[in-house]
């Protein structure tokens, strides 16, 4: 019978099949050999979860805790602030202790370099006098009050829904917040931690006296 190609063809064809599989031995031949060179341990350990960091060397427990910033609702992790002074701070818009956004604001200005950072935290617990969400809220601050320092979405600071933050802060002190800006001092170490009510203004010369000694103090 007669081939259905002619010499020329069938010469062709081998050639470019004998081309492919040539480069496809390269190319298998290279993947093993990136392979062989991985260490084993790189092989064979399983992959970290993105949303799963390794925890800050020498982060304190109290400060073992994430929270949404309030500006853009994205993970903070507050071992950040470890090694610094930390005043915490539950807050509401419509309430009578509003104004002292504005001293801790100052606080925070004055002593931020020397390693100052207030921390708040906006709530509806009491009176439900910070009943808006959390865009508006952030509106506010920095609209009336010029707020800079770290803000973080509503969140529940009194009840069975209270964070394991102020559960740890109410543990520590014996004494949970009965009103909006309750206010917590954490030293450098995380260790100690004092409890200012309400009432007690952020100007107020007992919590400057005692961020004063905190950050003189080595964590």
């Amino acid at each position: 019978m007669k081939s259905l190609y002619e010499p020329s063809q069938s010469r062709a064809a081998h050639h470019r099949i004998t081309g492919l599989g040539s480069a496809l031995a390269v190319a298998l031949t290279a993947t093993f050999m990136a392979l062989a060179a991985a260490p084993a341990s790189a092989q064979n350990a399983p992959a970290r979860p993105a949303t799963q960091p390794a925890p800050a060397a020498n982060c304190p427990a109290v400060l073992q805790h994430r929270f949404d910033r309030l500006q853009d609702e994205k993970p903070q992790n507050l071992c950040q602030y470890a090694g610094q002074v930390v005043l915490v701070v539950n807050t509401a818009s419509f309430c009578g202790f509003t104004q002292q956004y504005g001293a801790l604001e100052s606080l925070y200005s004055q002593y931020k370099d020397r390693g100052l950072v207030v921390l708040g935290f906006p709530t509806n617990d009491f009176g439900r006098q910070e009943p808006g969400s959390n865009a508006s809220i952030a509106d506010f601050c920095e609209s009336t009050f010029g707020v800079k320092f770290p803000m973080f979405t509503k969140t529940t600071v009194v009840g069975s829904g209270t964070n394991p933050l102020y559960q740890q802060l109410a543990q520590r002190t014996g004494q949970r917040p009965q009103w909006n800006f309750h206010k917590y001092l954490i030293d450098r170490s995380g260790q100690v931690v004092k409890s200012y009510a309400s009432s007690v203004d952020p100007k107020d010369p007992s919590i400057r006296k005692d961020i004063e000694k905190m950050l003189s103090e080595k964590s």
